[in-house]
């Protein structure tokens, strides 16, 4: 009762030191232009350096979140130097609350969404489906189609980072020593769950910001399906040709879901479903509706907790009344058990280093943003550019920095555009990353499941197909939706 007694002392304590401050932050902001001020240009090079490292991840080892949080941190306080001393000591507390308010509701979306995700794979959703492809005896040249269909079909629910890295166990496992076709199906699969990411609020973090920001409807983005599909499809036909028609090995896998696995599949959709109504009916944050369903799952988790738990008794008992009997006890007592499920610790394996990243990209750019920066960029692309070109270049870019940090900075300078060219940027934004393989979470995630085979090289002897797909996708945009 004393620890309990403690804990709501605290929280009332924290609500009482917090409310006050948000009114405070609730002020107007005057941003002004220190991009030629000493500390404008420290927190330019403080930003490059940080990415600089975010970049070379797979080479120096040192986790993506680490750098760009240092250079958040950095930055703000520049920024709050740099505001103070033009006697303004508000502009920088307000900007830097309003980032974190944008990085609050992307962070509780994806919390929500990953525990989902973990809790399928718990349940071995996805290793079923594994094992039902390996077991077919599909050809080579087969498996490559539908794992790219799989991948484009999925990633609009559960993510192009999670379908990618699920798609190329079953390219390896079919695969095996045939490096060539593990190499090309793994490119395929990158490409077609970057595409498929791309018309729907929940297959990549850039619609998903999108969407939150309350710029395109939900209903909406199903606009960008055809020219997503063709951002897959040309690639893929150029390289079907090179994917040889012969039959592997079948594998024979026998994988059974877990109890409560249906279950979970179906509070997944209602969750989405109801993050969805949140926003369109009720004109409320998605997250709310994400969050709604996640206590679903965790009341689900409490009573299938119980039920195993009272399954694992009763085997207990059984064992222990056979050895009362005088009868042989064959093996150890927990043989047939079942393992305890806490959702908890699904909720701890999420991606704590991505959701981090997010963290320190957010903060890093909107920090930039109040130097200026943004809005000189905003007025160089937007308006010397056009909107078509400043959008197709916002693509390539993703393909070098990352779509993550690029989108955020347009929804930062929110340029004026119509609809359709915010479809673009989104369109753009989320299949830019496939021209490399390090331009996406989903391609730098299948580097490290396919070691040494999916590499920056192999993906980049492809790269002239995923830009005839990239393209054409813009064309056939602008030819259906313009």
């Amino acid at each position: 009762m004393v620890v309990h007694g403690k804990q709501l002392f605290f929280t009332i304590l924290s609500l009482l030191l917090i409310m006050p401050a948000q009114v405070f932050a609730s002020g107007e902001a005057h941003l002004q232009d220190f991009t030629a001020h000493w500390g404008g240009i420290i927190c330019i090079i403080v930003f490059c350096l940080a990415y600089s490292l975010v970049i070379a991840e797979e080479q120096i080892h040192l986790r993506k979140s680490k750098p760009v949080m240092l250079a958040a941190g950095i930055i703000w306080m520049i920024v709050a130097i740099v505001y103070n001393q033009h006697g303004d000591q508000h502009t920088a507390e307000i900007m830097v609350r309003h980032n974190l308010l944008e990085f609050g509701e992307l962070f509780l979306f994806l919390l929500a969404a990953m525990t989902y995700i973990n809790t399928m794979e718990d349940r071995n959703v996805f290793d079923k489906l594994r094992a039902w492809l390996v077991s077919q005896g599909f050809s080579l040249r087969t498996i490559f189609w539908i794992t790219g269909a799989i991948s484009f079909l999925l990633s609009p629910i559960a993510d192009n980072l999670t379908t990618a890295l699920l798609m190329s166990t079953v390219a390896m496992a079919v695969g095996g020593t045939n490096i060539k076709f593990v190499s090309i199906a793994c490119i395929n699969i990158v490409v077609a769950a970057n595409a498929g990411g791309a018309f729907s609020p929940f297959g990549d973090i850039t619609t998903l910001m999108v969407w939150q920001k309350g710029i395109i409807e939900f209903q909406n983005f199903f606009v960008l399906f055809v020219p997503s599909l063709v951002n897959w499809l040309i690639p893929a036909a150029i390289m079907s040709f090179f994917v040889s028609s012969d039959k592997p090995d079948a594998i024979d896998e026998k994988i059974e879901l877990k109890d409560g696995a249906f279950i979970v599949i179906v509070l997944f959709i209602l969750t989405i479903i109801m993050a969805v109504c949140a926003h369109n009916f009720l004109h409320m944050p998605p997250v709310l509706g994400m969050m709604t369903g996640l206590a679903f799952l965790k009341i689900f988790g409490y009573f299938l907790k119980i039920k195993i738990k009272r399954e694992n008794n009763k085997i207990e008992n059984d064992d222990g009344g056979a050895g009362a009997l005088g009868v042989e006890s064959f093996g150890d007592r927990d043989v047939g058990k079942k393992e305890e499920f806490n959702i908890f610790k699904k909720l701890a394996r999420a991606e704590w280093d991505t959701l981090m990243f997010f963290y320190g990209v957010i903060l890093c750019v909107g920090g930039l943003g109040t130097m200026g920066y943004l809005a000189a960029l905003s007025e160089f692309m937007y308006v010397d550019l056009g909107p078509t070109t400043a959008n197709i270049l916002v693509g390539i870019l993703s393909a070098i920095i990352d779509n993550i940090p690029v989108m955020f900075a347009v929804l930062t300078m929110l340029p004026e555009m119509d609809t359709t060219q915010w479809l673009l940027v989104t369109l753009t934004a989320g299949t830019g990353g496939s021209l490399l393989s390090v331009g996406s979470a989903a391609g730098v995630a299948v580097m490290g499941q396919a070691r040494g085979v999916y590499t920056f090289f192999a993906h980049l002897k492809w790269t002239w197909a995923i830009a005839l797909g990239y393209m054409a996708s813009i064309w056939v945009h602008f030819l259906i939706n313009g």
